[in-house]
């Protein structure tokens, strides 16, 4: 299997700055941790580079519902949200 099937969510003003809630997305097996997944959103380009090239630290991550660092593991199945509010 070259890729893995799993799930973000997008939350509060991600959700409205990307125009989505959610989507199902196959990872390349290169990508290991939540950095690696930042760094494949932010080629999209656009809201998605400002978003997630240089992530404010006020952005929180989970992964399967428990709080997660850029070095978290992500494999096949997981549930990735980001949740971030807008300043101001």
């Amino acid at each position: 299997m070259s890729s893995q099937q799993i799930t973000i969510l997008y939350f509060a003003h991600l959700a409205e700055m990307l125009g989505r809630e959610s989507e199902i997305m196959f990872l390349p097996l290169t990508i290991k941790d939540v950095a690696g997944l930042m760094v494949h959103l932010a080629r999209r380009g656009d809201a998605w580079t400002q978003v997630f090239e240089k992530p404010r630290e006020s952005m929180k991550i989970t992964v399967n519902k428990q709080f997660a660092e850029a070095s978290t593991p992500v494999k096949g199945g997981d549930e990735i949200a980001f949740v971030a509010f807008a300043m101001g």
